[in-house]
């Protein structure tokens, strides 16, 4: 079953495809097709008799229609794999796709990558695959903040593997604060989640020292000296006073789609109301209303 480490490397490669090209061109020397046209594919391919070969993920380079190369991205732990799956996924793809393809191997550690380093004998005369490892020693440590911010996936990379170096988390936090509000939490929920657990001691340690509004497991119960219990209540009172506007204009939508004009005392008073069980009333009463002052219902919900 994977891991949480797994599913993060993965997302991590499929949230910015370019990211497997830029870590085979710049990190691992590899010869692709310069192309911006960089899409996900269907990882899961079909073989006779009937078995489903899936790869962790697919991506092709190059127009739909004429790809001009495909990558299989792997995420490899330890060395359970038999490599010639990997030589399988390689010609599947090539056979479907009828262009080139490269196999890059994730290997959080040293001895995995030098196990999957090494070529790869298919079997069938001539095809030997010698797939694209990337291993700890290909990632780089960055200690520069701005370099973090730049590239954030190798950063977060840079932190699974080097992050018992403290300037590398540090450069890393530093980084998230330049990185968009709505980018910098899924980046550090990437880092936690594939790095070790004394990483990630470091990682809570750092963070809680800085005011960057962290979403990870341990924020929810550490982060903000003492301040959680005061964004909780306001995180609660922000949702309830969204699920409101959402019911008020649910109600003008219904009352809209059914042709009855809504007064603006009577608009006023729906948009200004905070009692979301009555909000969802009016929603039903909305359907059947005849005109708007029945959405109201009785005297005394008039009078409240």
């Amino acid at each position: 079953m994977p891991s949480p480490q797994h599913d993060s490397l993965i997302r991590l490669f499929r949230d910015r495809p370019p990211l497997a090209v830029e870590v085979l061109r710049d990190l691992l020397g590899c010869d692709l097709p310069v192309t911006p046209l960089v899409r996900v594919e269907n990882p899961t391919f079909n073989t006779r008799p009937s078995d489903d070969i899936e790869a962790d993920l697919v991506l092709t380079l190059g127009p739909p229609a004429a790809p001009l190369h495909g990558i299989l991205v792997e995420i490899q732990k330890d060395t359970s794999k038999d490599p010639r799956q990997l030589a399988r996924y390689a010609a599947a793809l090539w056979l479907q796709l009828c262009c080139d393809a490269t196999v890059l191997v994730v290997c959080p550690d040293a001895r995995t990558a030098a196990h999957y380093g090494r070529p790869i004998d298919s079997g069938l005369t001539g095809y030997r695959l010698q797939a694209c490892v990337l291993g700890p020693a290909d990632i780089p440590a960055i200690t520069d903040p701005r370099q973090a911010a730049a590239q954030p996936e190798l950063a977060a990379l840079a932190v699974m593997v080097h992050g018992r170096e403290r300037k590398v988390v540090e450069a890393f936090a530093a980084a998230m604060a330049d990185v968009p509000a709505d980018h910098a939490p899924k980046y550090y929920e990437h880092a936690y989640s594939m790095s070790a657990p004394e990483v990630r001691r470091l990682l809570e340690e750092i963070m809680t020292s800085t005011d960057w509004p962290v979403y990870s497991p341990f924020a929810r119960e550490h982060y903000g000296r003492g301040r959680e219990e005061g964004k909780a209540e306001g995180k609660a009172e922000g949702i309830a006073e969204g699920e409101a506007k959402e019911a008020a204009r649910m109600v003008l939508l219904v009352l809209e789609a059914r042709g009855l004009q809504v007064p603006g005392e009577a608009r006023a008073r729906i948009t200004s109301c905070t009692d979301l069980t009555r909000l969802e009333s009016w929603v039903v009463r909305a359907a059947t209303a005849q005109t708007v002052h029945d959405l109201f219902g009785e005297t005394g919900e008039r009078d409240r």
